[in-house]
């Protein structure tokens, strides 16, 4: 599609500012939630911040383990590397790019630590976070769309991106993953924002959120025609991930209804 846009002058990444957008819109109702529930806009701006720096350091870290075999060559091999520099040039291309599983984790535990500092209600600020992750996230990849990366697999009368950035996007028409993706998180967000506009789920959004979307991505992964994503054996790195945070979220969600049901009887 359209990976940059000029703007006087300047090219400037179609991504960057799908993904700003998104952010900003984010923020904004996010706020919103927070004054209905009584929670300082600082508060929150200051809870965006950690999770921005956890899901920098998160999606590079795990864009590392999708690079794995590269990484293992690399210092089984450090003898063969002729300077300091070419090593850090290696590790940056290594660890160079983002993965939104490894952002979302590493955002969430980052907030995760920030509210237990600061002696915060990790539950209440979670219940007004969860519906704008998705959101944001719905943007993002629309700017996947645009940019030409994450692209999905050939199709009769698909999408034909000619400028896109990644290889072996180009001149092949392609489901549109990105966009059904932007689909199905707007979707998501749609009915958290519902949900917590009725005040329900308060101690199970976040986990109804990690449940939903890791059915989504499963899914989604087996349309995707990219390569750079890592595979153990059949499933890819997100599937993996996806599994594992299925699993986690159905044992909080029960662990949460015992907990309630055990409160009523109690």
């Amino acid at each position: 599609m359209f990976p940059l846009i000029n703007i006087f002058g300047t090219e400037i990444s179609t991504y960057v500012i799908a993904a700003t957008a998104g952010l900003i819109l984010s923020l904004f109702l996010a706020m919103r939630s927070a004054r209905r529930l009584k929670v300082e806009d600082s508060d929150i701006i200051f809870l965006m911040l950690f999770m921005g720096i956890g899901l920098f350091i998160g999606g590079h870290l795990v864009y590392g383990l999708t690079n794995f075999d590269k990484l293992i060559w690399v210092f089984s091999h450090l003898n063969e590397i002729p300077s300091f520099g070419t090593f850090l040039e290696m590790l940056g291309f290594i660890f160079g790019g983002q993965v939104f599983y490894g952002g979302l984790i590493g955002g969430l535990i980052s907030a995760y630590i920030y509210l237990r500092v600061t002696k915060r209600d990790v539950a209440k600020y979670f219940y007004i976070i969860a519906p704008f992750i998705p959101l944001f996230h719905a943007f993002g990849r629309i700017g996947c769309f645009l940019g030409g990366c994450c692209y999905g697999i050939e199709m009769n009368h698909g999408v034909v991106f000619h400028h896109s950035l990644a290889p072996g996007a180009n001149d092949v028409p392609r489901l549109p993953v990105q966009l059904i993706e932007a689909f199905c998180n707007f979707a998501l967000f749609g009915v958290l924002y519902y949900l917590q506009r009725k005040g329900k789920c308060q101690k199970n959004l976040i986990f109804i959120y990690l449940l939903s979307y890791s059915i989504v991505r499963f899914v989604d992964e087996f349309f995707r025609g990219d390569m750079y994503r890592g595979f153990i054996g059949p499933f890819s790195t997100s599937q993996i991930i996806s599994l594992g945070l299925f699993v986690f979220s159905v044992g909080a969600l029960i662990k949460i209804s015992r907990s309630h049901r055990h409160k009523k009887t109690g």
